[in-house]
């Protein structure tokens, strides 16, 4: 298959396009840096602007499906009022000019599998929510409503439409994850605020195998959660992670003190999403790492190992 994928230089774009690439389909990146993309397992990599205009139509020649990525990390800076139009700007009017490309192609892809996230939900405490559960209220689910609605317009192309819900993706190459190890590999990470907001995870491998499962599944559309089928709270993701580390985790971020630093954005840290993958598991996708110490352990459980034996011997040696 030939398939267009923006966002292929992010954390998740490029573990899929190796994925892909590896087992023969040719890709086609558009970035704003077609550089940057080209040493991404992508065999072209076109300029494309998203809040100029359409990708350029020989981008999307011939292709075959097309999966959507692209947008400004949630987490990157403090939500002033100029951030939070780039998070949304990023990713609505990325859409809506990627359909705008779309709609004036022939022949046109069979398939738009196209990002969102599990902010759609809101915060909803310990509620138990999958792909049928209505939106929340908030700054991220008014992002994702708009995302998903422009993304929708492909339907009437026609083309079939996948919009995926993403959790909090854990992969040592970026994200999440990476931004917390300094803290905890140095005993002072903790849990945040109460630490029983539920936080809904998923390994960079089955992000990446159900981007895969909703490209190859032809009967498969409409909302996809992408989240491990056994979401923990804070604090219960907090232990995992000093335990796989070999370090402790007692130091408590109070919440007052998060909103102090962080204002608005301190929402994605102490928001609870008990998000379940409800389409994915009936329509036959089978997760790899449904448990966080698995995740864990596959992704740091070595990295752990050695570093808390290079300490012991270090001490020894004093």
């Amino acid at each position: 298959m030939k398939i267009v994928v923006t966002g292929a230089t992010g954390l998740i774009g490029r573990s899929l396009c190796r994925s892909l690439a590896s087992d023969g389909h040719i890709i086609v990146a558009l970035s704003r840096k077609p550089v940057d993309a080209r040493g991404l397992a992508a065999a072209t990599a076109y300029k494309w602007d998203p809040l100029v205009g359409p990708p350029p139509p020989k981008a999307l020649q011939d292709a075959d499906s097309v999966i959507h990525l692209a947008g400004e990390p949630i987490a990157a800076r403090r939500w002033t009022k100029e951030q939070k139009r780039r998070i949304r700007d990023s990713r609505v009017i990325s859409t809506r000019n990627l359909i705008e490309g779309l709609r004036n192609c022939a022949p046109r892809p069979v398939s738009l599998i196209s990002g969102s996230a599990i902010g759609f939900y809101g915060n909803r405490g310990d509620e138990v929510v999958d792909e049928r559960s209505s939106a929340g209220t908030g700054f991220l689910t008014d992002v994702c409503l708009e995302w998903e609605t422009e993304a929708e317009r492909a339907i009437g192309l026609p083309m079939r439409v996948v919009r995926v819900r993403t959790g909090v993706v854990l992969g040592t190459e970026g994200g999440a994850l990476k931004k917390m190890l300094p803290a905890f590999k140095l005993g002072v990470g903790g849990p945040l605020g109460r630490g029983n907001q539920w936080f809904s995870w998923i390994h960079i491998a089955d992000m990446v195998g159900i981007l895969r499962h909703a490209l190859f599944s032809s009967s498969l559309s409409g909302a996809v959660n992408a989240t491990a089928p056994e979401p923990v709270t804070n604090a219960e993701f907090t232990r995992e992670l000093a335990r796989v580390l070999h370090r402790p985790a007692f130091l408590r971020a109070p919440e007052f003190a998060l909103r102090l630093a962080m204002g608005e954005m301190a929402d994605i840290l102490l928001g609870s999403q008990r998000v379940i993958p409800k389409v994915a598991q009936q329509s036959g996708y089978k997760f790899q790492f449904q448990t966080l110490r698995g995740a864990l352990e596959a992704l740091l459980g070595d990295r752990g190992e050695v570093e808390s034996e290079e300490k012991t011997r270090a001490a020894g040696e004093k």
